[in-house]
């Protein structure tokens, strides 16, 4: 054992019991030689990341889909980004303000693999998503495809594009434990016709964790001339990939959810060649037409949320994208595998660990999942949503890093007592 080695081991011994003392990024650093997938198991690593976050001690938070709880490392510099705001007034808002755009999408580009000019800053994924299907150059007759399973507020923007112009919308169902990437690639190619001229699908369905194959399914549209829009709501900062990757043509997600940056921040990316063809919702100044910028108008917006996303994405960084994707992936696989083959157990996302990372839905046969969802948390103290659609009846159940085996323990038991 080098001297190095030696050091880094004796430091660990005195951070395991208070490594918040010393901050996360050192108990990170003395685990830094162990490989993410055994990492993921280890208790101890992650008692010190929770140490990390202040947690309401009131239930077991199993509902980090909505929003993740920021780190009090970022959230605290979130609050230094308002003070600064403030500190400056207007004067931040007419010099600097647009400089500290251009390096924030800079280095969100750079963590989600494109171009700066094909991303902008959003609120959220419904407006990223929702820009595109609105501002979308629809005729009447247009076919769009899209999943029984996808977020409501998008489907209610495609009912409304039906009623503005005329366009017909397909709903197709995504099977929860599909055989192969190919039976939902058909699914998808078995609803084009000549008129189809987009396919919105999610990168992840938010209701069950299901992680679509989502380049297969553009390599397939892009054949018959369809583009692609993808809901990536779940999948940034919870599993790695590159849009870059994806071969798609808009991409929409949230960052307030698994990259943990304050609410009302969210990302669309939109590919270099459609960016002219899209209207945006709120009139801007005249632009290139193929300057994303001119899409994400929508007046004074809080400016500090978007300050705190490069401290978000150090923060991820730091704690690793790997270690942080098999954390996911091992905690939600450590619940599934003790329910899946319990009467009136109904898990409603796939075993296969390819297809599902920190997300799953769970039921009770016969049971309304509202009457599920108070029961947890009325009686057990497990905080959850219920999901009540097309092929999907159940709670959605979404750890985070900071949630630990003992919490996931009393869940379990609590679905055992509850199924006899």
């Amino acid at each position: 054992m080098d001297k190095r080695t030696f050091l880094k081991k004796l430091g660990l011994l005195s951070l395991a019991a208070a490594p918040s003392a010393y901050g996360i990024d050192k108990w990170v650093d003395i685990h830094s030689d162990i490989p993410a997938s055994k990492l993921a198991s280890n208790e101890d690593f992650w008692a010190g990341i929770r140490q990390g976050y202040r947690l309401k001690p009131d239930y077991i938070n199993l509902e980090n889909g909505f929003y993740c709880i920021q780190p009090t490392e970022v959230l605290e510099k979130h609050i230094r980004h308002i003070r600064e705001v403030n500190y400056q007034g207007s004067y931040y808002m007419r010099t600097v303000q647009l400089e500290n755009r251009r390096k924030v999408i800079k280095k969100l580009a750079d963590l989600t693999g494109c171009s700066t000019e094909e991303l902008a800053l959003t609120r959220n994924t419904t407006e990223s998503l929702d820009m595109i299907i609105g501002g979308f150059p629809w005729k009447a007759g247009d076919e769009a495809i899209m999943a029984e399973q996808d977020y409501g507020a998008m489907l209610n923007m495609f009912d409304q594009v039906a009623e503005q112009y005329g366009v017909v919308n397909k709903r197709i169902m995504v099977p929860n434990h599909p055989k192969s990437d190919e039976e939902i690639v058909k699914i998808y190619e078995d609803a084009i016709t000549d008129k189809t001229r987009m396919i919105m699908v999610c990168h992840m369905i938010n209701i069950t964790g299901h992680i679509l194959p989502v380049r297969k399914i553009c390599d397939m549209a892009h054949k018959y001339d369809v583009q692609v829009l993808v809901d990536g709501a779940h999948a940034v900062a919870h599993f790695h990939f590159k849009i870059e990757d994806l071969n798609c043509d808009y991409y929409g997600a949230s960052l307030h959810k698994w990259l943990s940056v304050p609410l009302g921040s969210g990302m669309l990316y939109v590919r270099k060649k459609r960016i002219k063809d899209i209207q945006p919702f709120m009139a801007e100044g005249k632009r290139n037409k193929d300057d994303i910028t001119r899409l994400a108008h929508i007046g004074t917006k809080p400016v500090h949320a978007d300050l705190t996303i490069p401290d978000a994405i150090d923060y991820y960084n730091m704690i690793g994208p790997a270690r942080k994707e098999e954390r996911l992936r091992y905690l939600q696989t450590y619940w599934t595998s003790k329910v899946r083959d319990l009467p009136n157990v109904i898990v409603n996302t796939s075993a296969d660990p390819q297809r599902a990372c920190g997300i799953a839905n769970v039921g009770i046969k016969g049971m309304n999942p509202s009457d599920l969802s108070k029961l947890l948390m009325d009686k057990y103290k497990v905080y959850q949503v219920a999901i009540n659609r097309p092929g999907v009846v159940g709670c959605r159940i979404t750890p985070n890093v900071y949630t630990t085996l003992d919490e996931l323990d009393t869940f379990v038991a609590a679905l055992k007592e509850i199924a006899k």
